[in-house]
């Protein structure tokens, strides 16, 4: 490696990690799978209380995890902003531990920041949607720490893509 692609290396940013859960994680996942500047997703069981919970143990409603995905991106490629607004666009902010057909606390709205400044421009976006009325509903959606990840099983793990569809149902 040149000097100049070592300094390159180094001055560039480090990847940042994203964890949302807007309802059923397949289709969640596949959307941040296929934007410019993600370079990793995986799904999984976050924002609860058992220790390496299974698909039935969050299914069961008695670990309080939703279903998520972590999303691994490159900030200099897509901002963690544009990753918020991919958010709102994919799911219905307004309902509480539902999405579609899907219904339990596993499928609540969430965004689990993991630095503070995360957590700052989720709370301005939620307020800029709020005040622009753009739902018509109060927005439900919990803003909140990052907690433990727990991958899911790997049949979920790329769900759809392997299955070459897009979009669940």
């Amino acid at each position: 490696m040149c000097v100049r692609e070592v300094r390159t290396f180094m001055e560039r940013k480090a990847t940042e990690k994203a964890v949302f859960a807007a309802g059923c994680f397949w289709g969640v996942e596949e959307t941040f799978r296929t934007v410019n500047g993600v370079i990793s997703t995986r799904v999984g069981y976050t924002g609860g209380t058992k220790v390496n919970p299974t698909y039935e143990d969050v299914c069961g409603h008695d670990t309080g995890h939703a279903e998520a995905v972590e999303v691994t991106f490159d900030p200099e490629k897509v901002s963690y902003r544009e990753l918020l607004n991919i958010f709102w666009d994919i799911h219905d902010p307004t309902t509480k531990n539902r999405q579609g057909p899907d219904v339990g606390s596993q499928y609540r709205s969430a965004i689990f920041h993991t630095t503070p400044e995360q957590e700052r421009d989720a709370k301005d976006a939620l307020k800029e949607i709020e005040k622009a009325g753009v739902y018509g509903r109060p927005i439900v959606t919990e803003i909140v720490p990052a907690a433990e990840f727990y991958e899911a099983e790997d049949y979920h793990q790329k769900y759809l893509m392997k299955r070459g569809r897009k979009y669940c149902g």
